[in-house]
């Protein structure tokens, strides 16, 4: 009979959602809570498959986190599959490092936490034996590849290792023991159960790694679907994976073309219709959407300006669509270009063309580029990264915000739109 088990990372149990709670404290709750409902999806996955063991490979947990609140959850979790029989093996991410209640937490027995040695662990199975191969890192930063620290594939037995690692890197992670898939497949395992990275991959060859992904989107710019992986060897010690949705709330970017639209029911019904849409594909309970308006309308000035109205009336479309929140609501079409409108001289067009001349040019950005700058150094640290970590973030900051400041003091110029 095969062995089976699941494959789970970064889980980050409890993770702070603070820029959300800052708009929408609603929603940061309801985020907020997902990622223990993931992590519940996780568990009852395992006792509905009867699976011989769970794998997690690093950032169970969320950082520097003191609350009890979440070690009880956990230790209430980590009792249900210690009931069923099924064995949970972990490894210590960068995250979990800096977490106290890693170091106080007491599990059941049938939960083994891989230390700062590699360990390799063997679990008899019906059909085929499996030792699991483990190494945790005490410290936030592993510069170095782990790799050397494994010991090689035992014979006669299926070998599963499990690291925490950048691979050979990614945006937005942060290095973390990296090596190469090649180094991985060249070792001699059967299966690499991998974390770190937040997004799903999958690799084949000489031996198969599956970067799990993170279970349930925080934000974003963790959008899409969230999974596990539900891994079968055979008794030939051939590996079988499966993908298994997880995430409770499902982060997706909406964009909806107004091109066209100049009465404001119309953009608001085409609103509503793109967040169905998008309602429709999302596989996941909720959907939380980034909703983007784009396109040439006649009413790019009404929803510059009532930008709150706006945002009132989509969060509503979302209501009525059910179970859809809009985290937030960007602005990136245009009015129609001067003399679109027949002959008639419109004289807030013809001040905007000549506002946006002006800031484009050296002398203005300039002048900006100082403020911004002045205004930096006069921030705390901790809050001086709105305007980018480098000079080619500070000069796309100021592109936005140059091209934005004309449209925005048009809106206001122009008159009021009917609705």
């Amino acid at each position: 009979m095969a062995f089976r088990f699941v494959h789970t990372a970064d889980i980050h149990l409890d993770s702070p959602l603070r820029s959300l709670a800052l708009r929408n404290p609603e929603l940061a709750e309801l985020v907020g809570d997902a990622s223990r409902q993931a992590f519940t999806a996780i568990v009852d996955l395992c006792l509905e498959q009867r699976v011989d063991a769970l794998v997690v490979a690093g950032d169970l947990y969320d950082g520097d986190q003191t609350s009890m609140k979440t070690a009880r959850f956990l230790a209430s979790q980590m009792t249900r599959l210690h009931q069923a029989g099924v064995r949970v093996y972990m490894i210590r991410g960068n995250h979990d490092a800096m977490s106290r209640i890693t170091k106080q937490l007491v599990l059941p027995d049938t939960v083994t936490i891989f230390s700062g040695r590699c360990q390799s662990v063997v679990q008899p199975g019906s059909g085929v034996d499996v030792t699991f191969h483990g190494l945790s890192f005490a410290s936030p930063k592993a510069p170095e590849s782990l790799l050397p620290k494994y010991a090689g594939p035992r014979e006669g037995v299926a070998n599963i290792g499990i690291m925490h690692t950048s691979l050979a890197g990614s945006p937005g992670h942060d290095v973390y023991a990296p090596c190469s898939v090649a180094d991985l497949q060249g070792h001699g395992f059967n299966y690499w159960a991998l974390g770190h990275i937040h997004v799903r991959q999958v690799y084949s060859g000489a031996s198969t790694l599956v970067m799990a992904g993170i279970p349930q989107g925080r934000d974003i710019n963790e959008a899409g679907e969230k999974s596990v992986t539900l891994v079968t060897i055979r008794d030939d010690r051939s590996v079988e994976i499966e993908e298994r949705l997880t995430s409770v709330a499902q982060f997706e970017r909406v964009n909806v073309d107004l091109t066209g639209s100049s009465e404001w029911n119309e953009a608001i019904i085409r609103v509503r219709a793109g967040l169905e849409q998008a309602r429709e594909k999302a596989k996941s309970r909720y959907l939380v959407a980034r909703l983007r308006l784009v396109g040439t309308s006649a009413l790019s000035w009404s929803l510059m300006r009532d930008r709150d109205l706006a945002v009132a009336e989509a969060e509503q479309a979302a209501e009525q669509v059910g179970d859809t929140w809009v985290e937030k609501l960007e602005l990136d079409f245009s009015a129609p270009a001067v003399g679109d409108s027949g002959n008639v001289a419109d004289p807030t067009l013809e001040l905007a063309q000549s506002m946006r001349a002006n800031a484009s040019s050296e002398a203005f950005r300039a002048e900006a580029r100082e403020f911004v700058l002045k205004t930096i150094a006069d921030l705390p640290p901790d809050a001086r990264g709105f305007a980018g970590k480098d000079e080619t973030g500070l000069e796309q900051f100021l592109d936005h915000v140059l091209a934005g400041s004309v449209d925005l003091v048009t809106a206001r110029l122009k008159p009021g739109a009917t609705r």
